[in-house]
């Protein structure tokens, strides 16, 4: 493997690598760490290299040596990522995208930049035309566009616009193969779905064409209720109204505020707050609400002081786990989905049921058109066979789960990989080399 790497390496004059250990073991890694489950399982997986591209065309020259020397590659963005995504089952080349941070063009609606560029950068630029970002996690300061695609699927914003894999929030995407030959092709409207969320397995993504939104002033407001299903059924309500302009409502059960510093003395003790991100235009209709669900407003900030201060966007979504876990590192998490026609009903199921072992966290987004709760539950984890417990009772009771504690694409959320994501990955890795062993039924095919 050593004579391998050393011929890899000199095939690829004038790209950036890295080599130091001590590095390479830091880029092979992301969030994982929030499950105690994959911690032993990817312990000591780490690439051999570290490849930093700063174009497409460094791109295809790495792709090429790669498919030559039979050598694993598994694509990297900030890191982000919460599964194991990034990290290499079968060492090889780390391929670190963040250099490529060029944005071709903004226009009206709609953007084009390469898979490096922070998704904080890009709604800076998309701004000064008056358009944002559709939706983000709660790491856009850090998140890379490529990254979000590979391995997210919703986040602040998805409220309004539903989720990343819905038809229309992703335009198009750009991808380099790793064949003998490599190519790169432009996937459009519904085909970016054979790339999209598939965690580099079936594409190396160099560009990505994504619509836009209109850029509102958007206020931050915190309200608290004294009892935690009339918190959910307030969130409920607001996502219902349609003429309301919202991009955040996170609600929280009331063990949850004492990881969330900055933001005590605006949630009294015992209360379960819900955090909102609204149009300015909206706030006019909000009190009324509150007030019908019997809740306080205790935090306002305006548009014009949103580049002040805290932000409620990093108190939400998986942000909520990784400041539980900044205090207590036996916490982990779990991702809920509540069916929509009887969605409260079973959060008030699983609040009271698991009580302060399954600290409820709820994210409302839309899906097909109708607004629902998911959950990133904060979970006390005392062994693996509780945690696994926990997720059947969920299940049973027609809970969808997906499944933060595996690296296995089918064993997550989506429970089958996508066939036409199966037949692409056929065309363009016929040697199996993109992120290998993150698929049960793909099969680590390196030849030697």
């Amino acid at each position: 493997m050593t004579t391998t790497l050393d011929a890899l390496i000199n095939s690829l004059e004038g790209i950036e690598t890295i080599t130091d250990s001590t590095q390479v073991a830091k880029l092979s890694q992301d969030y994982h760490t929030f499950s105690p489950v994959l911690v032993p399982k990817l312990e000591g997986k780490v690439g051999d290299i570290v490849v930093r591209p700063a174009n497409e065309a460094e791109v295809l020259k790495v792709a090429a040596a790669c498919a030559k020397h039979r050598v694993p590659v598994t694509m990297r963005g900030a890191g982000t990522g919460n599964y194991g995504q990034c990290v290499p089952l079968h060492g090889g080349v780390i391929l670190d995208m963040t250099r490529m941070q060029e944005i071709p063009w903004v226009k009206p609606g709609v953007a084009r930049v390469e898979t490096g560029v922070k998704l904080a950068a890009l709604d800076k630029k998309t701004r000064e035309i008056g358009w944002e970002i559709r939706m983000a996690p709660s790491t856009y300061r850090t998140a890379t566009i490529g990254g979000f695609i590979a391995g997210g699927s919703g986040g602040i914003g998805s409220i309004q616009y539903g989720l990343l894999g819905d038809r229309g929030n992703i335009l198009a995407l750009r991808v380099v193969t790793v064949e003998d030959q490599p190519r790169a092709i432009e996937l459009r409207g519904d085909d970016v779905q054979k790339v999209n969320h598939a965690w580099g397995i079936n594409g190396i993504i160099t560009e990505v064409e994504i619509p836009l939104g209109p850029a509102y002033p958007w206020a931050e407001v915190i309200v608290t209720f004294d009892e935690f299903m009339t918190a959910a059924k307030f969130g409920q309500a607001l996502g219902n109204a349609d003429g309301m302009i919202k991009k955040l409502i996170s609600v929280f059960a009331s063990q949850i505020p004492q990881y969330f510093h900055a933001l005590q003395e605006y949630i009294p003790e015992g209360t379960h707050p819900v955090f909102l991100i609204i149009a300015e235009s909206s706030l006019e209709f909000l009190p009324g609400l509150v007030q019908q669900y019997g809740g306080q407003i205790t935090y306002e900030k305006p548009a014009e002081e949103s580049a002040k201060g805290t932000h409620l966007a990093e108190f939400s979504w998986n942000h909520t786990t990784l400041l539980a876990r900044s205090v207590d590192t036996g916490i982990t998490y779990l991702q809920s989905m509540f069916p929509a026609d009887k969605s409260l009903q079973l959060v008030e199921q699983m609040y009271h049921h698991f009580g302060d072992e399954v600290m409820m966290h709820l994210e409302f987004f839309r899906v097909n058109g109708v607004v629902v709760p998911g959950a990133l539950q904060l979970v006390r984890y005392t062994t693996e066979e509780r945690l696994n417990e926990i997720i059947r009772y969920h299940e049973e009771h027609g809970v969808s789960i997906a499944n933060p504690h595996t690296y296995i694409i089918e064993d997550g959320g989506r429970k089958v990989i996508d066939p036409e994501q199966l037949k692409f990955k056929e065309i363009v890795d016929s040697y199996g080399l993109m992120n290998p062993g993150k698929s049960k039924v793909l099969q680590f095919k390196i030849q030697n």
